[in-house]
């Protein structure tokens, strides 16, 4: 078996430990006699399974105590509903800096529920830089400022967190979660898929500070009120049972490894072999500025439609695959996430190295 070397955006590749992990589990976990893929989320054995999966993402991300921790289902996409439904209740205003196509999607279907105001926005340049705020620019009632942490599509990063004042702040964290550390007291409410670094597809990790819970507005469906799931820790309705058991897995394989300190400095190794070979690349060119790079996810072009698309091709036949760019920027995109180890980066730029000098 050769498995090549995965570059999707999400659902992207896990750790092989995790995977065989999961093969050997696949027809008994442990001495039950049967999968976690048949286990009744009622039973004692699952009931450990996803509070040792809530102990470990505490202990990694050092979640201070006053914050719940939810594993929901309904994507980040969810979250663009459930957090005004919960959060825009007091002024009905929040504010938004519009990052990207999620950040956007989020501000849209907040105006359903109040007063969303996109405070800054990166759209003029096709998303390739974040917009530089002060405290001044957000509106001292707003319930909330909403941001996308790591925007996906575009590879651009909050490397350091606007100034909002004592306005609470929400972040977007699906491409970026257990990457590195973050503060996690500086936010009310951070949410990601786990599709991209955490697990398999099917699991949305909440991470929200408990006063912000139970303010729910009237119109809101019980399954997008966050007291409905903190009252019945997750259990309210079947969860993802087996993406929450293999988060489990992967959280197990970051503390071996050293938890995410160790963690963001391979990130960061990944990342600067991948940029530096592009900063002094004839053919290829990041398109991101160099300040706002992502440590995740790395677009590129040659500047030609054809060299590119013939690039993906031959990636593809080499064994780097998913290296098309999303549809609304085109181009290539490498999604170096936590599972990719530093030797597919390293391959990747042999191969780019090699594509050049037959194609510049």
């Amino acid at each position: 078996m050769a498995r090549v070397y995965n570059f999707s955006a999400g659902p992207s590749m896990l750790p092989e430990e995790v995977l065989k992990t999961a093969a050997d589990e696949m027809l008994e976990y442990g001495a039950t006699g049967q999968s976690v893929m048949e286990m009744s989320h009622r039973s004692k054995e699952y009931d450990a399974i996803i509070k040792q999966a809530e102990a470990d993402l505490r202990e990694v991300m050092n979640i201070p105590d006053n914050y719940e921790v939810l594993f929901l289902q309904g994507g980040a996409s969810t979250q663009f509903a459930m957090v005004p439904l919960n959060l825009m209740n007091k002024n009905k205003k929040a504010d938004f800096i519009i990052t990207g196509q999620w950040a956007n999607k989020a501000y849209k279907e907040a105006a359903r529920y109040g007063n969303a105001r996109a405070v800054a926005s990166s759209a003029d340049k096709t998303y390739s830089y974040i917009p530089k705020t002060t405290a001044d620019d957000f509106d001292r009632d707003a319930d909330y400022v909403h941001i996308c942490m790591n925007n996906t599509i575009y590879g651009t990063k909050y490397h350091t967190l606007p100034d909002v004042g004592d306005i609470p702040l929400v972040a977007d964290i699906s491409s970026c979660i257990l990457s590195e550390p973050i503060d996690v007291s500086k936010f009310a409410v951070l949410y990601a898929g786990a599709q991209k670094n955490v697990a398999p597809a099917g699991v949305t990790i909440v991470i929200i500070r408990k006063d912000f819970i139970g303010n729910a507005m009237d119109i809101t469906p019980t399954m997008l009120n966050y007291q409905t799931h903190a009252d019945n820790d997750s259990m309210f309705n079947t969860p993802p049972c087996y993406s929450i058991y293999i988060a489990g897995l992967v959280l197990k394989w970051i503390k071996k490894l050293g938890g995410l300190e160790k963690m963001k400095e391979i990130n960061e190794k990944k990342a600067k072999i991948l940029y530096d070979f592009l900063d002094n690349s004839k053919l290829f060119k990041g398109t991101v500025v160099p300040e706002d790079r992502s440590l995740m996810n790395v677009p590129f072009i040659t500047g030609s439609d054809e060299l590119d698309a013939k690039f993906v091709a031959e990636a593809k036949a080499a064994g780097f695959v998913n290296l098309k760019g999303h549809r609304s920027v085109g181009g290539m995109r490498a999604s170096i996430y936590n599972a990719m180890p530093i030797e597919g980066v390293e391959k990747l730029v042999e191969f780019m190295k090699k594509f050049e000098e037959e194609n510049a």
